[in-house]
């Protein structure tokens, strides 16, 4: 499984990767492996408020359909339409061109309370 050493990982299988005042958001290797062929996803707005824990959206598989979480609160102020027409991109780069929003955290240190790569793969070696 492809955990990158530079994100921070939420207990929900979403990653982010701060970029200045803003975090990118998205699905982790684990989690798009689990899924099985993503043949839809359902985006936040953007704008919208979120909160840690909150509903961003959704994925639809061939296997399912699963929530994706907010890992910070904070205000989306990106998100990335490529998906609407190709949501098999969560499956094929899902630390790259798979990123599902971009949020401006509430607090910007509620990123450390994430778990980086080694707590992360700790948890789905479990």
């Amino acid at each position: 499984m492809n955990v990158p050493e530079e994100l921070r990982y939420s207990t929900d299988h979403e990653w982010i990767r701060a970029n200045g005042d803003r975090v990118r958001v998205g699905i982790t290797d684990f989690a798009q492996d689990a899924l099985g062929d993503v043949v839809f996803v359902d985006l936040p707005e953007e704008s919208s408020p979120v909160e840690a824990g909150g509903v961003l959206g959704e994925v639809e598989s061939t296997k399912s359909v699963s929530e994706i979480y907010a890992p910070v609160a904070g205000q989306v102020v990106a998100v990335n339409r490529a998906l609407a027409d190709a949501p098999e991109r969560l499956n094929e780069d899902p630390y790259g061109e798979g990123w599902i929003c971009e949020i401006v955290p509430a607090d910007a240190s509620s990123v450390d309370g994430l778990l980086d790569a080694g707590a992360y793969r700790q948890l789905i070696a479990d």
